[in-house]
């Protein structure tokens, strides 16, 4: 078992230690227009649902693409989803999975402290492309976690819808 949890740790720092790394010719990044749209189609669900938010897309490097703050959402929100929006980006995972792996074992408690911009509350979400991790987003100011993520997932739907 302890042989487990230390292969799930290396894997989780390699996941964060590869963020760095910059596109291939063959790899497109996360472009602005598809960031913007993601951060749309988010807001607009959270806006459908009551919710005032933020909501943030960030790149495979951890770094704001698109960020918006709703009116009336609190100041806190624009660093709760740029946060998780970093959380899953660098670290490949939905953030409520993180959360709830790191409440389940006492050793893993430490991935709260692994990075500065590391958070595990639900509402983060990667963005994949062809498979391939290119960004997260971010979703912060609802009344509960699941709804965050329900909000991100209405962003990430809106990528499926313009192929």
């Amino acid at each position: 078992m302890y042989k487990i949890k230390l292969t799930f740790l290396f894997l989780l720092l390699l996941s964060g230690l590869s963020i760095t790394t910059h596109a291939t010719p063959e790899q497109k990044p996360l472009s602005l227009s598809l960031a913007n749209k993601i951060v749309a189609a988010a807001m607009q669900q959270c806006e459908r649902d009551g919710f005032q938010v933020s909501v943030a897309v960030v790149d495979k490097s951890g770094v704001i693409r698109a960020q918006v703050r709703m009116d009336n959402a609190g100041a806190h929100t624009i660093e709760s989803s740029f946060r998780k929006a970093y959380t899953s980006a660098s670290l490949k995972l939905p953030t409520s999975k993180l959360a709830q792996i790191a409440a389940k074992d006492s050793e893993l408690q430490g991935l709260h402290h692994m990075a500065n911009n590391i958070l595990l509350l639900g509402g983060g979400l990667p963005i994949k492309i062809n498979g391939e991790v290119v960004g997260g987003i971010g979703v912060g100011g609802a009344p509960g976690t699941s709804l965050d993520e329900t909000c991100a997932e209405a962003g990430l739907k809106s990528m499926q819808e313009s192929k």
